[in-house]
C-alpha cells in the first residue's frame, strides 16, 4: 500500500454551524452522503486510521460538521487542506425540523465555503442515486465543484452490475460537468487507489505525478 498524504490527517475541530468553522484557507474536500452510506468508513480507509471519523450508533445522530486537516510537511503549523464530514441526511426518524436545519447546514457550506476544491458523495452502488442524493447534485452542479461519487458498498456486487451502476450514475448526474466515478469498499478497498489520487489532486496537485 502506498504511502498518501491523506494518511497524515487528523483531527482539528467540530462546528455545529457554518459560522462556527474557521477562516477558509487551504483546500478542503468534503464528504456528504445519506446517512448509513458508509461515510465514516470510507474516511477511514482513504487515511488509513481504523478510529478517525466516528459513525453513531444511532443513524443521523452525528449533526456536526468535522475538519480534519492534513499537515503541510515543509511549512510548522500549516495545512496542505482539509477532509470536511459534514453530517449525514435523509434518515427517516428524524424530525422534519432537524432535517430541513440540516439540508440549511449542507446547502450552505457546499454554495458558500470558497476553500472547497472538491466533493465526494457517497451513494450505496446498490440503490443508486435517491431523491435526496438528487436534491444534492442539484445544489452542487450551479457551483461548478468537482464530484467524486464514490459508489460505496461495490463488493456486494458482481464486477459487471458495477461498472452498469457507474455508468447509471453518471447518466443521472451528467448535469454535474466534471464527476467521476469510483466503484468503492471500504471492505475490501475496490477504488481505494482511484480515489485517494482524485481527492490528493483537489488538495495538492503537485504531489500526483
Amino acid at each position: 500500500m502506498r504511502v498518501s498524504i491523506l494518511h497524515r490527517a487528523v483531527f482539528t475541530t467540530s462546528a455545529a454551524r457554518l459560522d462556527q468553522l474557521p477562516a477558509p484557507t487551504a483546500p478542503e474536500v468534503c464528504f456528504v452522503g445519506r446517512s448509513n452510506v458508509g461515510k465514516s468508513s470510507a474516511i477511514n480507509v482513504l487515511t488509513n486510521q481504523r478510529r478517525l471519523a466516528f459513525s453513531s450508533k444511532t443513524p443521523g445522530r452525528t449533526r456536526l460538521i468535522n475538519l480534519f486537516g492534513i499537515p503541510d510537511p515543509l511549512q510548522d503549523d500549516a495545512w496542505l487542506g482539509f477532509l470536511v464530514d459534514l453530517p449525514g441526511y435523509g434518515y427517516a426518524a428524524v424530525d422534519r425540523k432537524t432535517r430541513d436545519n440540516w439540508a440549511e447546514v449542507l446547502g450552505g457550506y457546499l454554495r458558500t465555503r470558497s476553500a472547497l476544491a472538491g466533493v465526494v458523495l457517497l451513494i450505496d452502488i446498490r440503490r443508486g442515486v435517491t431523491t435526496l442524493d438528487r436534491q444534492l447534485a442539484n445544489w452542487l452542479a450551479p457551483t461548478g465543484v468537482p464530484v467524486l461519487a464514490l459508489l460505496t458498498k461495490a463488493d456486494k456486487l458482481p464486477y459487471g452490475q458495477r461498472i452498469k451502476a457507474a455508468a447509471d450514475v453518471r447518466k443521472v448526474l451528467a448535469d454535474i460537468g466534471a464527476l467521476h466515478t469510483v466503484p468503492f469498499s471500504s471492505t475490501t478497498r475496490i477504488g481505494l487507489d482511484d480515489a485517494t489520487a482524485h481527492i490528493e489532486n483537489w488538495i495538492s496537485p503537485k504531489v500526483v505525478p
